[in-house]
């Protein structure tokens, strides 16, 4: 039984740092693509409709797959234990951040923002805890159709700073909330690779709010879906 969990674990850690290696190697072809196909399009230069879209899509695409070694990258990094910065954020100051930029970027969904007047703060990696915010909106922005409200609260309960995305959308499919944080996990009338989903923005926003102590969940009815991150605070 113990060789076979050893096995198990050596095999796993093996699959983690090829995951990790391949996504350092991409980096730089990916870099490389793009580039060549913003050269490309920035010449003074004859070029057919053909040309010019297929140029625009191989940037786009080069864009794409770069954030998703990004991503990969970083839940690489995360499940080997790497340790985040642990610095004092003031999780206030990044929620309205992050609601005035889920505005700028969308005018179709009505963002709200609920917060105490007292300043809410944590000990932690303030970039990490924007990238969990940002995926948790840009979720809902994805999954909920034009007129959806969704609202950004923070409140402290305790010993803890508890952080919510809350929205007006049809709800969760039954069938894949059980493995909404998985990674990959996606609906399929939700599959919207225009839109850049990769099905990874959920499980790096678990994978770091548990590096940070935290916990993170879901709840969803037709009409309210609600994103919970709870942090010591």
């Amino acid at each position: 039984m113990q060789s076979s969990l050893a096995a198990r674990h050596q095999s796993e850690e093996q699959l983690r740092r090829f995951i990790a290696d391949a996504s350092h190697e991409l980096r730089t072809p990916l870099a490389s693509i793009r580039g060549y196909a913003q050269l490309s399009l920035g010449e003074d230069a004859p070029m057919t409709p053909t040309q010019a879209r297929s140029f625009d899509r191989i940037e786009s695409e080069a864009q794409r797959m770069a954030s998703l070694v990004d991503d990969l990258l970083l839940l690489a990094r995360l499940d080997a234990g790497q340790p985040l910065r642990r610095d004092e954020v003031e999780l206030t100051l990044l929620a309205v951040d992050a609601v005035s930029d889920a505005q700028a970027a969308d005018a179709t969904h009505e963002w709200r923002l609920d917060v105490t007047d007292d300043l809410i703060s944590v000990t932690g990696d303030e970039n990490r805890l924007r990238q969990v915010v940002a995926n948790l909106l840009r979720n809902a922005q994805t999954h909920t159709p034009a007129g959806t409200t969704v609202t950004l609260s923070l409140a402290r309960e305790g010993t803890e700073a508890v952080l919510r995305v809350v929205d007006t959308g049809l709800g969760i499919d039954p069938g894949v909330a059980d493995r909404l944080f998985d990674r990959f996990a996606r609906a399929d009338d939700a599959r919207n690779r225009d839109a850049g989903s990769t099905g990874l923005g959920l499980s790096i926003a678990q994978a770091i709010t548990e590096a940070h102590g935290g916990t993170i969940t879901v709840e969803s009815e037709p009409g309210r879906t609600v994103f919970e991150v709870r942090l010591p605070a």
